[in-house]
């Protein structure tokens, strides 16, 4: 968390848009007041004397014409301040919330395993879904399932396969779904670390009574009972990260073969047999290390946490520091931690001698005589328990790990900040390398026959994004000497190892298993696993001293205290030596391939950031078809600032050769040409951290960020959590583009919190991005529906809502407006106060706002089967400023006709002020439904009942305010007017000549519009009423038309921009099979 920066506040950019035109209505309103005030001016000036019907002030002096249009300005403020919606605003809020419940209630984002829809948690950014153009995914958790499986290991430069462990992953992969929900389901809980919520009892019940029990005895699970019985105590106190696959670890035979040899049977053979108890003393710390490396909090069944006491269920009694340092002595291994490295080959599981073969003799192991080996082996049979060796092997090779397979023995569980470390543990808890407890200040570890040992904890130096590596300090009982052991990424471990040592056989060979292990390392990393490095240090007890009181000075400092516990770290971290290496799958998720196709077919650019390396996240890349084998691949990855530059200047050159062989331009007009990122179908970029770092830099962004945008998919890989906000950050303000970050982990926090919207993962490693996430979903595949669907429909209704309220309250002010041309711009009014009041307030308030919450331009279906339909979104087709004015313009227009209709017809007649203000206002009325009824795209019973109900509601109001009022609004009164002009046959006539001219122009374009030149939106809604056979034919031959028709609309438009390639293509095509990720 040390690089994540607080949140910031995130507006919509329709809300933006939107306040930038409200100022155009402040404007105009201001150009209306002035004109008033000064035709009042003018007016009065034209009377040579003052008029009688104008009241001089108290004293007995009447106003100068330039003070009373003074005054005049103010008065039409508060006549014509309606032309600002601030209304619109809390209509806004309360669509928002309508989008968000539907939303929240779509059963397409439940997820059963964890009983969870979809969480909503910013209400004021749910149209900017509608608009992304770039995603910045994270890769583990996000594409991956994040359940990791141990599949491989490296030691001393000798390769164990696991292939047994294999098989029966791929048994679980064939397996039921429902089978492997339901054990997923059963144990697997959130992180203690995060304090998340535990899967409810609900959701457990229901998956455990959906599944059959010969579904489960098929898939090697007894069912669980409920109560309080001994077995069902685990389940309800299941943890992270422990499901069968990820638990069930499958020993390889020759690894397994050389950890038995920790018994004594060792000392009895010859010279050959030193060479396996160095290769074991090795195997030894390398489990040792992948056991107490991490912060693992270990309960049992039944039982709270561990926090002090060893648990009584251990059979064999603990042994005291000199009880284990006589039983070694006498084997002559008590310097198993301290042994030098031995030398090694890559070699399979099937060969495990070839390490003994060709391992040298030292002189410094001392064999015990046979007697001595016979006395040792008797007290060594009896302080231990008693397990054949054949019996050791084969629990190991078919045990699972489940407490319940044995009622005897009660397994631990264990409880991990990550998967990575529940995977690590597992795996050498699978070797009989057991933790089982820890507590502050020690950790306890069962060593097969040996039992457990209790190693004193002294310190513990956690994992960083800066660091990348996790160690401990511990005092080790065999040895009663302080040992760093040290896990990391293998980009950072290598440079830390020692170099030099005082033996040169031992500094041969370390270099020797240094190579074979990064080629080990670059084979997991190119088959998709994710790659860990073990290593460890032995440290005297003056150097560790030394190092303990620079590192508390360290941590009190007030000054500089995170730089100094960097360097306090960094010294601890030296010189290591290096033990293996681990290599642990991360299966995709489902759906994710599907996901991204249509996302890339929606005009979404993918970008990937991850912290993996290089070979990991590529393999990730083309199982999830961000990256295809047709791409042309440009790799970045530099030590050096100048090279850095002097490449991606190179991939540049390349680029534009490629692409402007035949028509060169400048590389200024290249970045304007939208046609140019047409082409760029073929490129992709690939870079690291360090050379990122660079890109970032002031003098490099521009380049890196020029390239970028013309590459089909983007890999950032070994990216700290600052670089993913930097990256967000400078395509977001470079490129003005809305940006959607995704993630499920502490890493993503910065990223997506950067980001225009935040998408969290609730998935294994806590809560932390759903906490500073905007939405929170439990898959990645989600996004598919939440954007393509719920987006465009929150984009569009919103929109188009907001200008419609635009247009309903320009024409309603217009109306007063052209008024004050007959009446010497008095401020008067033909509308009561009533009207004025209720007209926005009641009548016509709620058919809007049903309108943005349920209008459906295209359905659900049809959307998520014609991606393209989302470009509309992404170029701001529904609300542009062009729509903006031409809806100012038709609301103009309206209201002339509105006004001067009732005028004309009663030119020259009696007829008083409130009955004309009648004949307007139930007009306006009619014409404001019949709008808002032309632009649905959808009508329910819903959107019928309120505009029933605002009439209703208009006439009643009317006809009991004109029956009631006699001298409420002396001297002219509007009593009995509504029932005087109803039983006048010219009233209806007059209204509706007045909404037939007033809405012809909209009702005929409209009509034009949908017949002669259709937005692929319309076309699309015609694809909702043909039966599957013609649908199924219509989107395979979709295409969207060439013309640009946008900008000659008098309304908001909502089709997008089409392209020389979408016509010339089809962009629906079937849907690519999901690429299977297994290694």
């Amino acid at each position: 968390m040390l690089n994540n920066s607080g949140p910031r506040y995130k507006r919509s950019k329709l809300e933006r848009r939107l306040n930038s035109d409200i100022l155009w209505c402040v404007l105009l309103l201001l150009i209306m007041c002035l004109f008033g005030a000064l035709g009042y001016g003018i007016w009065l000036q034209g009377y040579p004397e003052p008029p009688l019907f104008i009241l001089p002030e108290p004293n007995g002096e009447r106003l100068s014409p330039a003070l009373a249009g003074f005054y005049m300005f103010w008065t039409m403020i508060i006549i014509l301040q309606v032309l600002i919606p601030i209304s619109l605003y809390v209509s806004i809020e309360v669509v928002k919330l309508g989008q968000v419940y539907f939303i929240q209630n779509d059963r397409d984002f439940y997820c059963e395993k964890s009983d969870s829809l979809i969480e909503c948690r910013a209400l004021n950014i749910c149209e900017d879904l509608g608009q992304v153009q770039y995603i910045f995914s994270d890769k583990t958790g996000t594409l991956t399932e994040n359940k990791m499986v141990f599949r491989r290991c490296s030691i001393a430069g000798v390769e164990y396969s696991h292939k047994d462990n294999a098989k029966r992953l791929e048994t679980y992969q064939e397996t039921d779904l429902h089978s492997e929900d339901l054990m997923e389901g059963v144990s697997s809980t959130k992180t203690s670390t995060c304090k998340s919520k535990s899967q409810s009892p609900k959701s457990v019940r229901s998956a455990a009574s959906n599944r059959s029990l010969n579904k489960l005895s098929a898939s090697g699970l007894e069912p669980q009972g409920e109560g309080d019985t001994p077995g069902s105590a685990p389940i309800s106190r299941s943890v992270a990260f422990s499901s069968p696959m990820e638990k069930d670890v499958v020993p390889d035979p020759g690894l397994l073969k050389k950890f038995c040899s920790i018994t004594p049977h060792c000392v009895y053979l010859s010279n050959q047999a030193e060479n396996t108890c160095l290769e074991t003393s090795y195997i030894i710390d390398f489990f040792l290390a992948l056991a107490i490396c991490n912060t693992v909090v270990v309960s049992l069944p039944n039982q709270p946490r561990q926090k002090v006491r060893i648990p009584s269920v251990i059979k064999t009694p603990m042994k005291s520091l000199e009880e284990i340092k006589q039983m070694f002595q006498r084997f002559s291994v008590w310097k198993l931690s301290t042994s030098p490295l031995p030398n090694g080959k890559e070699s399979s599981s099937e060969t495990p001698n070839n390490f003994m073969n060709r391992v040298p003799l030292f002189s410094r192991m001392k064999l015990a005589s046979p007697a001595e080996a016979d006395r040792s082996l008797e007290v060594s049979l009896d302080s231990t328990s008693e397990m054949p060796l054949e019996g050791f092997e084969k629990s190991n090779l078919t045990s699972h790990g489940d407490a319940t397979n044995n009622p005897s023995t009660c397994e631990p569980y264990y409880e991990a900040e990550s998967p990575d470390e529940a995977a690590l543990v597992y795996a050498a808890r699978a070797y009989k390398c057991t933790l089982q407890s820890r507590t502050p200040d020690q950790v306890t570890v069962e060593l097969g026959f040996l039992g457990p040992f209790a190693f004193q904890l002294l310190h513990i130096l956690p994992f960083d994004s800066v660091r990348k590596r996790m160690s401990v300090v511990v005092r080790h009982p065999m040895s009663n000497e302080v040992v760093v052991y040290t896990k990391g990424a293998d980009s950072v471990i290598m440079d830390l190892l020692a170099l030099a040592f005082n033996d040169n056989r031992t500094e041969m060979l370390q270099m020797e298993i240094r190579t074979l292990t990064q080629k080990h390392l670059d084979k997991y990393a190119k088959g998709g696993l994710r790659t860990l490095c073990i290593a460890k240090k032995v440290m005297t007890d003056m150097e560790y001293a030394e190092w303990l009181h620079n590192h508390t000075l360290a941590e009190t400092s007030i000054d500089n205290r995170e730089e100094l516990l960097y360097e306090s770290a960094l010294k601890l971290e030296t010189n290591l030596m290096l033990l293996g290496a681990t290599g642990i799958e991360d299966r995709l998720q489902e759906g994710v391939p599907e996901a991204i196709e249509s996302l890339r077919k929606a005009g979404i650019k993918i970008w990937m950031l991850t912290g993996d390396k290089e070979e990991t996240a590529v393999n990730i890349a083309y199982a999830c078809q961000l990256l295809e084998r047709s791409y042309k691949i440009f790799t970045v990855t530099r030590q050096e600032r100048t090279t850095c530059e002097a490449l991606l200047n190179d991939i540049i050159d390349e680029i534009e050769r490629h692409l402007f062989s035949n028509n060169p331009s400048t590389r200024e007009e290249q970045s304007h040409d939208s046609s140019f990122e047409k082409e760029n179908v073929d490129f992709a970029l690939i870079i690291d951290g360090k050379s990122l770092e660079f890109a970032l830099q002031e003098t490099l962004e521009k380049k890196f960020l020029y390239l970028a945008q013309h590459c089909r998919a983007v890999i950032c890989c070994r990216a700290t959590p600052l670089q993913k906000s930097q990256v967000v950050k400078l395509v977001r303000n470079s490129k003005k583009v809305m940006t959607l970050a995704i993630g499920d982990g502490a890493n993503d926090v910065s990223m997506i919190q950067v980001a225009d919207v935040g998408v969290g993962i609730s998935g294994q490693e806590g809560m932390q991005a759903v906490m500073s996430s905007d939405f929170a979903v439990s898959h990645f595949k989600h996004l598919r529906k939440l954007l393509l669907v719920h987006g465009h429909w929150c984009y569009t209704r919103l929109a188009n809502m907001i200008l419609y309220f635009f247009y309903k309250n320009v024409m309603f002010v217009n109306l007063l407006f052209w008024y004050q041309f007959f009446c010497g711009f008095s401020g008067s009014s033909m509308l009561d106060v009533w009207m004025l009041i209720l007209f926005n307030l009641i009548f016509t308030s709620v058919p809007p706002v049903i309108y943005g919450v349920l209008d459906k331009d295209v359905s659900a279906d049809t959307l998520l089967a014609l991606p393209e339909l989302y470009k509309s979104g992404q170029t701001s087709e529904a609300y542009k400023r062009s729509t903006f004015w031409i809806t100012i313009l038709d609301a103009f227009y309206q209201s002339l006709a509105l006004f001067f209709i009732p005028y004309f017809t009663y030119f020259g007649s009696n007829i008083d002020i409130y009955s004309f203000g009648n004949f307007i206002i139930t007009a306006t009325l009619f014409v404001v439904l019949l709008h808002l009824l032309i632009e649905s795209k959808s009508m329910t019973w819903i959107h019928w009942t309120v505009m029933v109900l605002s009439v209703v509601a208009y006439f009643v109001f009317t006809l009991v305010v004109h029956a009631i009022c006699v001298h409420c609004m002396p001297p002219a009164n509007p009593y009995w007017i509504m029932q005087g002009q109803m039983e006048d046959p010219m009233f209806y006539l007059v209204c509706v000549m007045s909404v037939i001219v007033a809405l012809l122009p909209r009702f005929v374009f409209r009509v034009f519009q949908g017949t002669v030149f259709p937005t692929p939106q319309q076309r699309a809604k015609q694809l909702d009423v043909m039966s599957p056979g013609e649908r199924s034919s219509a989107i395979k031959h979709w295409f969207l038309p060439k013309t640009d028709n946008s900008l000659f609309l008098p309304v908001p438009a909502d089709g997008s921009i089409p392209t020389k390639e979408d016509e010339e293509a089809p962009c629906m095509s079937s849907a690519k099979d999901s690429a299977n990720y297994d290694v």
